[in-house]
């Protein structure tokens, strides 16, 4: 096994801590392992996806007068055909969107919101 050496910021160090707790594990290493492997399903499950999907796209996101949503939004028009948005608590933002398109817009969009490392929460619920 290889042992590494890794810098987590105060914030992540509690959740990570959050993690092993909740799954009961053993000890950090542990939750990094079953953080990485829950990562992994999460990139197995998108890579899966062929042809034309549909489905919802679930986003949390901080900083409602942050414009990187919209623009996000704005760039992938044309395969959201509903979208909802609402405030929630501590200036936190919920979007909801229909999605229908081929699978490699949909890859492109989740790496363009995944790169602005600013959503909270996001999924992709295939229909």
């Amino acid at each position: 096994m290889t042992i590494m050496s890794i810098s987590l910021s105060e914030e992540y160090t509690a959740m990570l801590d959050s993690i092993q707790t909740a799954y009961g594990l053993k000890g950090r290493s542990e939750a990094v392992r079953a953080s990485i492997s829950a990562a992994m399903n999460e990139i197995k499950e998108y890579d899966s996806l062929k042809g034309p999907v549909e489905g919802v796209l679930i986003i949390v996101r901080g900083n409602h007068a942050d414009p990187w949503m919209i623009q996000i939004q704005a760039k992938y028009q044309g395969i959201i055909k509903t979208q909802m948005h609402s405030h929630l608590r501590d200036k936190k933002c919920l979007e909801v969107m229909v999605i229908s398109c081929d699978a490699k817009e949909l890859e492109d969009m989740m790496t363009d919101i995944r790169a602005q490392d600013k959503a909270d929460y996001v999924k992709f619920v295939r229909g």
